[in-house]
Parts: C-alpha cells; sequence; structure tokens
C-alpha cells in the first residue's frame, strides 16, 4: 500500500513538473515532448494504482498523438526546433490569472464535493477491463469510430501535403539533367 502512493506520487509530480516545463521552453519541440512524458507520468500513475488497461491506453494514446501533432509541427512551423527565440506564452497576466482561479476551484471542489461512499470492495482487474470493454463497445462505439477515422483522414492528409508534387515539366527537366 505504501509503495503504490510513493509511486502515484512521484508520477504525480513527474507529470506536473513536465506540465510547467512546456509552458517555461520555447521550442514546441520540446514542449511536445514535455507533454508526452507529462501525459506518459499519468499513464504510469494510472499503471501504479493497478488500472493496467486505463494506463496503458493512456501511454499509447499519447505517443500517438504526439507522434501526428510532429509531423504537423514540422511541416506547418517555421521554426519548430525553437532556435530562434520565441515566446510561447501570450496574455501573461489575464493567463496567470486565470489559472489561479482555475486551480481555486478545483481545490475548492475538490475538498467540498460530497464524492459519495467510499467502494469497499472494488471488482478484480479482469471484471474492471470486462466492464470498461463493455462501454466503449456498447454506447461509445460510434464517437470512438468517428474519433479514429478522423485521426486516420488526418494522418493521410498531412501525408499528402508533406509530399512534394512533381510536375511532367519538373519530370522532364531531371531527366534532361541526367
Amino acid at each position: 500500500m505504501y509503495a503504490q502512493a510513493f509511486f502515484v506520487a512521484v508520477f504525480g509530480l513527474a507529470a506536473i513538473g513536465f506540465g510547467v516545463v512546456v509552458f517555461r521552453t520555447s521550442s514546441m519541440v520540446r514542449s511536445a515532448l514535455a507533454l508526452l512524458f507529462s501525459q506518459t507520468a499519468v499513464g504510469c500513475m494510472f499503471l501504479a494504482m493497478q488500472t493496467e488497461f486505463l494506463g496503458v491506453l493512456q501511454i499509447m494514446m499519447m505517443a500517438t498523438e504526439m507522434s501526428i501533432m510532429a509531423i504537423f509541427m514540422v511541416m506547418f512551423m517555421m521554426d519548430p526546433g525553437g532556435m530562434g527565440g520565441m515566446d510561447m506564452t501570450h496574455q501573461k497576466r489575464f493567463s496567470i490569472g486565470a489559472g489561479v482561479v482555475a486551480a481555486g476551484v478545483a481545490i475548492v471542489v475538490a475538498f467540498w464535493a460530497d464524492w459519495g461512499p467510499v467502494t469497499a470492495e472494488a471488482p478484480d482487474a479482469a471484471m474492471q477491463t470486462r466492464a470498461l470493454g463493455m462501454e466503449l463497445l456498447g454506447r461509445s462505439m460510434l464517437i470512438f469510430e468517428t474519433a479514429g477515422i478522423t485521426i486516420l483522414t488526418a494522418m493521410i492528409a498531412a501525408t499528402a501535403v508533406a509530399i512534394p508534387v512533381q510536375t511532367t515539366a519538373n519530370s522532364a527537366d531531371k531527366e534532361d539533367t541526367e
């Protein structure tokens, strides 16, 4: 029990630390990697809490998402490496104020909300995984399928945009030079 609480705390602090790094760096690539590490730490928290399916799902989903984001960044950003010294924050005073207010509301909700009774005995891991699978394949199936098709379409579109278009004039010029 103590080891589990220790690892949940370690991964929680790592998630918060990498979350701060996302906004402190001046590189989109480094921000994306910090976000990946932050969300991976959240997935590791799930694993430490013995919800293996959600932990592995979180890690796989974030790795895929960050891969797609990196493709778009390299394609469309003028300086994805951040060597030009760009500033990644806008409206700093408003952002700080909004963050403080949101954190305060989250803390108030966390401590004052009626979370209901604590479950005396949770189902085993296999039963939890089965129940989650039934939920995903039940009423939420259309939502997940639509999201999957949308992501696949975005990946195909990104690849199509990244491939240079060759015209017959360019092909003829290349043959003449060879």
